[in-house]
């Protein structure tokens, strides 16, 4: 049912030495990556997932691909290559934000080619999800979004930037991939940094109006703690709040809300262009954000499953 595109990699999470050594790091790593933290999320909900990356054939990559199994996330759409594993340092603040560090000069995931497009994809997957840094990346970003444009006729097309400054500084390349993926979008979904930095001093609603006027049925900015608005083509519109948890970390917390989403819509029968718009938006952003609060009480990105969702809702 559904294809996420883009990097997979390790996040190691970082802290003051174990062994009380004062200049030492004590560290764990953790396979993530914003679009194959969608398709564990999307799976453990119950559908089919399939993410298209480059994955390594070095030993962080032999983890994630035997992870994916694990987890029933198809590495079909995958390419095999010698090249290294893209490596995310993360060291979370007190209010459990994270601060990133980012290895992904000349990494599997970073350098995807035009002959990485599969030249078929099963009729099964519907939807194609896009964004972070591996959308926005001069090489791997120019592949994706090469790939999205060719299914947009055909399938239902979700865009998150996820912007990550510390890859790509420049807004210039978030701006080009932002003017290819608009116009071609159904869901997008962005988050208030994500447009502080792209859009600084411009008002939330805003890039609601600017991405529903290029042509998506449904648009949301995620707010962390503060919850996230919508809107709809058809002019529908929800303000919601969060919910209050006790936050380990946040990491993962915008890939859940995304999944979240996407998997309300193609429960629904609406993950298609034109009829998104059709949602109950309240439901489905309530939903996401009980979900993204849910992974917030976790350690890493550790999406959770539908039944875990529905417990923590009764809760």
């Amino acid at each position: 049912m559904f294809i996420t595109c883009g990097e997979a990699l390790f996040d190691i999470f970082t802290g003051p030495s174990e062994a009380g050594d004062p200049h030492g790091l004590s560290m764990r790593g953790v396979i993530g990556g914003s679009p194959l933290n969608v398709a564990l999320g999307l799976s453990r909900m119950g559908n089919r997932a399939s993410l298209f990356t480059r994955i390594s054939n070095d030993l962080f990559g032999r983890n994630i691909r035997a992870f994916m199994k694990d987890v029933d996330v198809s590495d079909e759409y995958c390419v095999r290559t010698d090249q290294q594993t893209t490596l995310s340092m993360i060291l979370t603040g007190p209010d459990g934000h994270p601060d990133y560090s980012l290895y992904t000069k000349g990494t599997a995931d970073c350098s995807m080619e035009m002959d990485d497009i599969p030249a078929e994809l099963d009729p099964r997957d519907q939807v194609i999800h896009l964004g972070s840094f591996a959308t926005a990346l001069p090489e791997s970003g120019a592949v994706l979004r090469e790939f999205a444009k060719r299914e947009a006729g055909r399938r239902f097309i979700a865009f998150d930037p996820n912007v990550r400054e510390i890859v790509v500084p420049a807004r210039q390349p978030w701006f080009t991939m932002m003017d290819e993926m608009l116009p071609i979008a159904s869901f997008v979904k962005a988050s208030d940094e994500d447009l502080e930095f792209l859009y600084p001093g411009q008002p939330l609603d805003a890039f609601l109006d600017k991405a529903l006027a290029a042509g998506a049925d449904i648009v949301c900015v995620t707010r962390g703690p503060d919850g996230a608005l919508a809107r709809t083509a058809d002019g529908s519109s929800v303000d919601l709040p969060g919910r209050k948890v006790d936050v380990q970390d946040t990491v993962g917390a915008g890939d859940t809300f995304q999944a979240a989403c996407l998997h309300f819509l193609a429960d629904k029968g609406l993950a298609k262009r034109g009829m998104a718009r059709q949602v109950d938006l309240e439901k489905m952003v309530r939903f996401a954000i009980d979900a993204a609060a849910l992974t917030c009480t976790r350690r890493g990105a550790d999406l959770p499953t539908l039944e875990e969702i529905d417990a923590f809702r009764a809760s």
